[in-house]
């Protein structure tokens, strides 16, 4: 073998160990909400919903749901719209830091994102008008079809912005939903004791 044919060959393996690798599809991120009655691993849809999944992740990445709790449970038993009627825990921020919290998120439509509020599905409170979301989520129990884009759940029909769902857990968030409750207000709430993103 001649000197030109090793260096070819060289220069060729060298070339081949610096192609880039082929990148698989991006992946969602993933959080865990360690609470009081145990862990909630949620995958966070930033690709269907990239607005609200990223001021989600900025209240995660803050540390603002540390010290905060699950303090809100709708159930069968407790509801006070039996019109519409759906079942939900809602996660609050840390009470301390609701002065340093961030402006509003633009509500992403389910219409426009395709996810839908089904068993498991995570999605953001808000008020009677759309944009006015902030740290507060919901996660679903059962399917509830009512909170998407066009149902009765909110009296403008825009709904709410679902962004992600429950992986591992979900037993977890039926638990603290069956809770202790003075109408719809866990008593006593349930404490998260920290969220930090799976490796």
């Amino acid at each position: 073998m001649t000197v030109t044919v090793i260096r070819t060959l060289l220069a060729v393996a060298v070339l081949a160990g610096a192609a880039p690798q082929q990148a698989g599809p991006p992946r969602n991120p993933v959080v865990v909400f360690e609470t009081a009655k145990g862990a909630i691993e949620m995958e966070v849809d930033a690709i269907r919903a990239p607005a609200t999944a990223a001021n989600f992740l900025k209240y995660v990445d803050g540390g603002f749901y540390d010290g905060g709790s699950v303090n809100r449970a709708v159930r069968p038993d407790n509801t006070v719209r039996h019109d519409v009627e759906i079942q939900v825990i809602q996660f609050q921020s840390d009470a301390a830091r609701r002065r340093e919290q961030f402006p509003p998120v633009v509500l992403e439509r389910t219409s426009v994102t395709g996810l839908k509020h089904v068993d498991g599905t995570i999605s953001m409170a808000r008020s009677s008008r759309p944009d006015t979301a902030t740290a507060s989520f919901s996660i679903v129990i059962g399917d509830q079809p009512e909170m998407d884009f066009g149902g009765r759940r909110s009296p403008d029909g825009q709904g709410f912005a679902a962004f992600g769902r429950v992986t591992k857990g979900i037993d977890v968030a039926r638990k603290i939903q069956q809770s202790p409750a003075d109408g719809q207000t866990l008593k006593p709430a349930v404490k998260i004791k920290r969220i930090v993103r799976a490796p």
